[in-house]
């Protein structure tokens, strides 16, 4: 199932005009997790969908599977990754040079402008390889972007590259590649070739410049990406729903719009819902492989949405030594480097329900004991606590799990399993 397909059915169809500006994102924030399709936007002939993959459900859909199956499915993609398929063309078709006759969305009063929110960025190093990465995009003009890039992978290899390379930016892509360029794995590790385990994909060359990018891409732009030219960008409601600051960032000039017949835009509202899956549950799986190799049984994690989803990392243990909660923690830390909160329960803890994760945290936790603080850690820039130059932060870890002694006595009593209904 591509984008395209996926999005033929949304919750919500909207046929009444509605301008991108403002009106569009207010509509998206007040339909929560239901996906909405806009037929009809006053400023371009371009549909916009949103929410397509607002939760763990629709990507379940999406894959035909269990939500159960998702964090499996990613660790496996992400340890054995494969080469997608090239295909020699595709069916897109060369736009006019005007990124301001697109359905870009302006979210709120407070941001920079409008702002490309669920685009990926493709970058190839001769040595190192393709990187693909979420980048989002202040609109300049007609045919400019400031990117907000961090310090690691695409800036990387810009300075790597003299502070310029080509690079290409594709919007609508299918669940396979957002959650795969979501999940940051080493530099040299394809995200394309992580996606294509997840579900096989296809991809085509490049026009301009030698890369490989999603064939079912609704919309591809090429151009080169400079950091010898940089704009302010900003400020911009991030994941936590508070605005970012205004940076100088660097300034991606688009050469080449290409776009599938009747393209469809995909509008990702920032601190939404969507946002908050694709940015965080790709980092379900990274937490999993450093807890095992970390020599602690882990069952389950989740990056759950009270954080932000991206902030509270919740994982779920077989508990075999008193060590092990503690070990889950820091490697936790090095599975979600920009995690803040760890917090470890054992098997009988359902991590997705926060007031079991709070009973364990009443009943098992003792504050002189399971307690860790981290000092002086690199956290994230979109915490607005955090130093927003140095991101520093401090980090702590919560062990929530039974002293292996007392399982007895820390174990909830059974009630005889009786169903009401019956009675009634």
């Amino acid at each position: 199932m591509s984008f395209r397909e996926f999005v033929e059915k949304t919750d919500y169809t909207i046929t009444k005009p509605v301008s991108k500006n403002l009106e569009a994102s207010g509509i998206i924030f007040s339909a929560s997790d239901k996906s909405i399709m806009f037929e009809n936007i006053k400023e371009s002939k371009n549909k916009v969908v949103a929410n397509v993959f607002a939760s763990k459900e629709k990507v379940a859909k999406y894959f035909g599977c269990n939500v159960s199956d998702l964090v499996p499915l990613m660790i496996n993609a992400l340890n054995y990754p494969t080469k997608p398929e090239i295909v020699e063309s595709t069916d897109h078709e060369e736009l006019e040079l005007d990124l301001e006759k697109l359905p870009i969305l302006t979210h709120t009063d407070k941001d920079g402008g409008a702002y490309i929110s669920s685009g990926i960025i493709i970058v190839k190093d001769p040595i190192v390889g393709q990187n693909v990465c979420y980048h989002r995009g202040l609109i300049l003009g007609k045919n400019k972007i400031a990117l907000r890039i961090l310090e690691r992978n695409t800036m990387e290899l810009l300075k790597k590259n003299n502070g310029e390379m080509p690079a290409a930016y594709c919007i609508g892509i299918g669940a396979e590649t957002a959650l795969a360029s979501a999940m940051a794995p080493k530099l040299g590790v394809n995200e394309l070739e992580i996606a294509n385990s997840i579900k096989p994909i296809q991809v085509v060359k490049a026009k301009t410049f030698d890369a490989i990018l999603p064939a079912d891409s609704e919309f591809i732009f090429e151009g080169t990406l400079s950091l010898n030219e940089r704009h302010k960008e900003g400020p911009f409601v991030d994941l936590t729903g508070t605005s970012d600051i205004i940076r100088e960032e660097p300034v991606f000039t688009v050469e080449k719009i290409y776009a599938r017949p009747n393209a469809i835009w995909h509008a990702l509202l920032p601190g939404g819902f969507e946002h908050k899956i694709l940015m965080g549950m790709p980092r379900e799986p990274t937490v999993f492989d450093e807890v095992k190799k970390a020599g602690v049984e882990v069952l389950d994690v989740s990056v759950n949405p009270g954080g932000s989803s991206w902030f509270h990392v919740l994982i779920q243990i077989n508990k075999k030594s008193e060590e092990d909660g503690k070990k889950a923690i820091e490697a936790g830390m090095k599975g979600h480097t920009s995690g803040k909160h760890f917090f470890v329960v054992d098997k009988d803890i359902n991590i997705y329900d926060p007031l079991e994760v709070e009973w364990a945290m009443a009943t098992r936790f003792q504050a002189d004991k399971n307690f860790y603080v981290y000092s002086k850690q690199k956290g994230s820039s979109l915490d607005p606590s955090a130093d927003q130059v140095t991101r520093e932060t401090a980090k702590a870890g919560f062990d929530l799990t039974m002293k292996l002694d007392k399982i007895a006595k820390m174990t909830r009593t059974k009630f005889p399993d009786f169903d009401i209904k019956k009675y009634l």
